[in-house]
């Protein structure tokens, strides 16, 4: 069913992506953000959807093969927006890679697994990964680059590379939990 609020968060998530992309391109610090808040509110929905469709009992379908899509989808398309613009760039870009790849690896992993009839429950230090991805990226977005050690963006930076160290001993934990069905 499409018609319930977390379904409706799912599909905001992915609305406001090209909102955040627009936003970006006027280069404009106000702009950065709103856009740093929208996409604050967009993680926000991320962990409401899944909170309420749960709590509610409207889990859906399409609210569950949508919700992770989303989430990539977010992710995804912001680091690559944050390289674009160079405020990833250097020895920071190695966290983002890592990310990517990590989320890339993981979809493959659940289709395979779904074809075999298997699922993989996101683990606890999964959503703490995506926490801190969510929050280190907003801080990127919406805070430019500064020369002060002490910022905003730079404690981004430094999520972002806590966050690819969580993103790493998940992606492990997740091949280690489904490497008999990948062994088969």
């Amino acid at each position: 069913m499409i018609t319930n609020l977390p379904n409706y968060l799912t599909f905001f998530r992915i609305a406001v992506i090209p909102i955040v992309v627009a936003l970006f391109y006027t280069e404009n610090e106000v702009c950065y953000i709103i856009a740093g808040c929208l996409f604050a509110l967009a993680c926000i929905t991320d962990f409401l959807d899944g909170y309420l469709a749960r709590t509610y009992d409207q889990t859906t379908t399409l609210g569950s093969f949508l919700d992770p899509i989303a989430d990539k989808l977010l992710v995804a398309s912001t680091l690559l927006l944050l390289v674009g613009f160079g405020r990833i760039n250097g020895l920071s870009l190695i966290p983002a890679l890592v990310i990517l790849c990590r989320e890339i690896l993981v979809s493959g992993l659940r289709e395979f697994l779904a074809q075999a009839e298997e699922s993989m429950p996101v683990s606890y230090l999964a959503k703490w990964k995506t926490a801190l991805q969510m929050i280190s990226i907003g801080l990127l977005i919406g805070f430019g680059p500064t020369d002060q050690i002490l910022s905003l963006f730079s404690l981004g930076i430094v999520g972002l590379w806590f966050a690819a160290i969580l993103t790493l001993i998940t992606g492990y934990d997740y091949l280690r939990k489904s490497y008999g069905t990948l062994n088969q």
